[in-house]
């Protein structure tokens, strides 16, 4: 394999400080930090004069079928209006389909510095082994890393919440009552033959498996999830307290909440990863912390559809390993890593005067590279070290968020968004450099992007009004409980 040696930059080593240093690269590691001005004969030079060298962030939970949703959510919608109201973006999608998602997905994180990504896909009705498939080719063809998790159910949200469907009637009762999903038992089948099967090599594109939410899966089907992460060895990832509806809905359907539920059934394990978090109780971020298992930190769409603040502090000091993650692009309007770093440190600035209590830019850091990948369940990424994998971002420290420079690290994490990207480099090799993706054409995925979208927009035209009048009962519903409690 040729060897690469970089040279001339400043680089975030250990995540903790910045040194001019070089990174001799060989294959897919960075193979040695060697002294400012050594040479390696048998190594191609690259000259990285004006550049801030960090490692790639991780994106520890998004959903790249959003990527053909954005501008599709309303500005009013709460997660369970979402779900129900905006059910329409997702239908009437082909392989081709999921493909455009995942690659116009990675596209946007590798532009805005992230290297590699937990993407809880959907397909409706359920997966399909060519599907899944689909989206690993996309991630193995544009060259992010990522884990490829089936994003399952066997419930829809009017039969998985306790008393929902009573709240409707006439025809919008039967139309929403004829709505089903595949049962379990085919749609485990279908995740174990393309999660066993993996089309890609498993380098940097690995499988995972997603059940939507604890509420919307059946207590088998959370059993038969676990049993095949287990089996195999992948990462299991579900939406975990990310409403106070969800977690008054656990309370009636199962007597207690969401995660004291799921330790009940034997799914929580160092493999196991929530999505949010916002509503866990102490007692569930103890039993997170006793399994081993982690959070995906979600703040933008956290605020942007009103699910509240996630106690990041509290589930840290507990123990419970912290990632962090955009969401995705319809319910957070993009896949800004930097921006969702920044508000994981700034957000925890509003729960507290006591600046002990803060999320401060070093853990933050931390919870964007390090501690998302251990979500996606990548050994030795998020961190510039001898023997660690060369997933790089070169940031232009001529840019205005470091002149002058300070303190490097807070002002990456309070100022950065993405603009001072210049280029990535994911395993060794670089993906992105002169404005461009080098791994494909983006004028030409912007001309598929914007046919598909207008396609389902148009396929979908009836069931978006009956989304959208289920969505004003669901509202309703949703209100009625909260303020019961």
């Amino acid at each position: 394999m040729t060897k690469t040696l970089i040279h001339g930059a400043e680089v975030l080593v250990g995540n903790d400080q910045f040194a001019e240093v070089s990174l001799m690269i060989d294959g897919d590691r960075i193979a040695a930090i060697l002294p400012k001005g050594e040479t390696v004969t048998d190594a191609k030079a690259l000259d990285a004069s004006g550049r801030l060298i960090i490692p790639g962030l991780v994106n520890g939970h998004t959903h790249s079928h959003g990527a053909l949703s954005r501008g599709g959510v309303p500005d009013d919608a709460t997660l369970e209006t979402f779900l129900s109201g905006s059910a329409w973006l997702n239908a009437n999608r082909s392989h081709d389909d999921l493909s455009l998602c995942a690659q116009l997905s990675a596209v946007e994180l590798i532009r805005k510095g992230c290297t590699a990504c937990f993407d809880l896909f959907i397909e409706l009705p359920g997966p399909t082994v060519d599907g899944t498939h689909t989206v690993a080719h996309a991630y193995h063809e544009v060259g992010l890393r990522a884990v490829v998790a089936p994003m399952i159910a066997d419930q829809t949200i009017y039969q998985a919440l306790p008393g929902l469907l009573d709240a409707f009637d006439g025809p919008l009762k039967d139309a929403v009552a004829a709505l089903s999903l595949p049962d379990w038992d085919s749609t485990m089948a279908v995740c174990s033959e393309a999660l066993r099967d993996w089309p890609v090599p498993m380098d940097r594109v690995r499988p995972g498996i997603g059940p939507t939410i604890p509420l919307h899966c059946s207590d088998p089907f959370l059993q038969a999830c676990a049993r095949l992460s287990d089996d195999i060895g992948v990462p299991l990832q579900t939406h975990l307290a990310e409403t106070r509806m969800q977690q008054i809905m656990a309370q009636r359907k199962y007597g207690t909440s969401l995660a004291e539920h799921l330790s009940e059934l034997g799914v929580l394990s160092p493999r196991f990863s929530g999505a949010h978090g916002v509503w866990l109780s102490d007692v569930e971020m103890e039993l997170l912390a006793e399994a081993e298992a982690g959070i995906s930190h979600n703040p933008m769409s956290n605020l942007r559809i009103g699910s509240g603040i996630a106690p990041v502090r509290r589930m840290a000091d507990a123990g419970v390993t912290m990632g962090i993650g955009t969401d995705a692009s319809n319910t957070s309007d993009g896949q800004n890593m930097f921006e969702a770093t920044r508000l994981a440190a700034t957000l925890s600035r509003a729960q507290s005067i006591d600046s002990t209590e803060w999320v401060r830019t070093r853990e933050a850091f931390d919870m964007a590279t390090t501690g998302s990948a251990r979500l996606l369940g990548f050994d030795r990424l998020g961190q510039i070290a001898e023997g660690w994998l060369a997933d790089l971002v070169f940031l232009d420290a001529g840019y205005c968020h470091y002149t002058p420079r300070r303190a490097l690290l807070d002002q990456i994490v309070f100022a950065e968004t993405g603009a001072a990207v210049r280029e990535v480099m994911i395993a060794g090799r670089m993906v992105f450099a002169g404005d461009r993706i080098l791994t494909l054409d983006e004028t030409a995925l912007r001309s598929r992007a914007l046919a598909a979208a207008e396609r389902i927009t148009h396929a979908n035209a009836e069931a978006r009004v009956m989304n959208a009048a289920a969505a004003a009962v669901v509202k309703g519903f949703c209100l009625r409980n909260c303020a019961a409690h």
